[in-house]
């Protein structure tokens, strides 16, 4: 069992905001949601909070950098119900959703690089030597029409569609991107912004982005799994669990803090 961290340093609401360049009041919001335990308060209704307070809003403050605020207030509201399982259980969950961002972006990468570029000087086609291409049915190519994955024009005369070779290049990354599992909406929306960036090549970047950003993500992740353990660590036992049951925070006194205090 960790250390007990309630039995020692009164601090103020303010002195945790300070800390965490917050206010005063965001910390008696996250206390009031119980991403923080309860606070004990004086006999003039001040509240008086611990380096546990301080240890549990700078785990949380973590988790949300790696989870994101909603995922990381439930798993603090877990940890300070004793529900263990549920906030290790909402890390797994959200460690899996990052290793299917990541599979994504791979899926995205390989597409685009298999993807060879359609010279403009083939010409315009038309639905059905598209479809045959491609190894679909043109009612295919229609559905992604009007999801907006591909935009052929129409021949005035005739009413045909007219795929141009952008049309092609889009239709293509579509078929990939569909035998890899992705929705119609998600293709539509990277195809937006392929044609946004000019092109497949320009997008180089946006992935190199995303790499970072991902990766980013997973070492938040590390950092604020070290802090709630450490947070763990040092929180009490449970009621029932034997020798050194945990108190609750309105349990412990000290001495009040000063009058300027903040409730």
């Amino acid at each position: 069992m960790g250390r007990n961290l309630q039995n020692s340093e009164r601090l103020r609401p303010v002195d945790l905001a300070r800390a965490h360049g917050l206010s005063a009041q965001a910390v008696r919001n996250y206390e009031a949601a119980g991403i923080l335990p309860a606070a004990a308060r004086t006999s003039h209704g001040y509240r008086t909070y611990t380096p546990l307070h301080a240890q549990a809003l700078h785990a949380f403050l973590a988790l949300v950098r790696g989870h994101g605020h909603q995922t990381a207030t439930a798993i603090m509201q877990a940890a300070n119900r004793d529900a263990t399982e549920d906030a290790l259980r909402l890390i797994d969950e959200s460690h899996a959703q990052l290793l299917d961002d990541r599979r994504t972006l791979r899926a995205v990468e390989a597409a685009l690089r298999d993807l060879e570029p359609v010279p403009q000087e083939r010409g315009d086609t038309f639905v059905g030597p598209l479809s045959r291409r491609l190894g679909i049915r043109p009612a295919t190519l229609r559905k992604w029409e009007r999801a907006g994955v591909v935009r052929p024009r129409r021949d005035p005369q005739t009413g045909y569609r007219i795929y141009s070779a952008a049309d092609v290049r889009d239709a293509r990354l579509a078929h990939q991107l569909r035998r890899g599992g992705y929705l119609l909406e998600q293709i539509a929306a990277l195809i937006a912004q392929v044609r946004s960036a000019g092109g497949v090549a320009p997008l180089e970047s946006m992935l190199s982005d995303w790499r970072a950003r991902l990766s980013a993500r997973g070492r938040a992740m590390l950092t604020g799994a070290a802090l709630l353990d450490a947070y763990l660590e040092c929180r009490p036992a449970p009621p029932g669990a034997g020798p050194g049951t945990r108190t609750t925070a309105s349990s412990v006194t000290g001495p009040a803090p000063s009058p300027g205090g903040s409730r």
